[in-house]
């Protein structure tokens, strides 16, 4: 018998932020409109309803006090991770959370983050089915060929096939509506799934690549896309500013 739609299980907003990012140094804590980029980040993050808590994991002392200051849960974890996810296994150590806990990587540099996308990547966790999510939203071909946004094709019953920096898929035949999808660089997970994936050593494609979710793939963990309306903007360069500070004066 397959088990039925179960109620979702408690969900965790964790958003990794660290000082020494290579191309904008202490990110984290620049200033928007008066207050630090984390602090936007974790305010659109506590519109989502359907996390019961949202914690801030940092290697850095002065984004724990700007944490502090603002109110905002944080916990400190080691300065040698590797990538965000280890940071966010980390933190969920910390917290204590059961295995079947859906914990969710929130980007610390998405001060313009739409709360909505965070129901969209927990709701498919009433599924018992279902160990790991991530968004996609659709891109044009102009898009498509920029080796910085990451490209995803995923099956029939919305399972990731492969995500790379390449346009795909690629289309043999000319036509006029080429559809690719973009990804949207969120995901969640049952601690369980979590877990395995720290424990696992990167993978061949994945040191190709240069993308941490083809761990999953690689090592055959479903990981469940959804469909979003629109991509968010990322703050990687100090010149991205002026592009959050446009949308922000046209959304609340």
């Amino acid at each position: 018998m397959i088990p039925q739609d179960t109620p979702l299980p408690p969900c965790h907003g964790i958003i990794p932020a660290r000082w020494a990012s290579t191309r904008f140094p202490g990110k984290p804590l620049v200033d928007i409109n008066g207050r630090p980029m984390i602090w936007h980040v974790h305010a659109r993050a506590s519109r989502c309803t359907l996390l019961r808590s949202i914690t801030v994991a940092t290697d850095d002392h002065r984004i724990a006090e700007a944490a502090e200051k603002y109110g905002i849960e944080c916990i400190m974890t080691a300065a040698d991770h590797e990538s965000g996810t280890d940071r966010v296994k980390e933190a969920a150590d910390a917290l204590g959370l059961s295995d079947d806990c859906v914990v969710v990587n929130i980007q610390g540099d998405e001060p313009v983050l739409d709360p909505a996308m965070l129901d969209k990547l927990v709701e498919p966790f009433t599924s018992p089915h279902i160990g790991a999510t991530t968004l996609v939203y659709e891109i044009d071909e102009a898009a498509a060929a920029n080796p910085d946004r990451v490209k995803a094709v995923f099956g029939v019953e919305g399972n990731a096939l492969y995500f790379s920096r390449s346009p795909i898929p690629h289309y043999r035949e000319e036509t006029s509506s080429p559809v690719f999808y973009g990804h949207i660089g969120l995901y969640a997970f049952r601690k369980s799934i979590l877990d395995r994936l720290v424990s696992l050593p990167a993978g061949r494609l994945e040191k190709i690549e240069k993308l941490e979710q083809l761990r999953l793939l690689e090592n055959g963990m479903p990981l469940h896309v959804r469909i979003a309306g629109s991509g968010s903007i990322g703050v990687d360069r100090p010149e991205d500013l002026g592009a959050v500070l446009k949308m922000m004066a046209r959304t609340p």
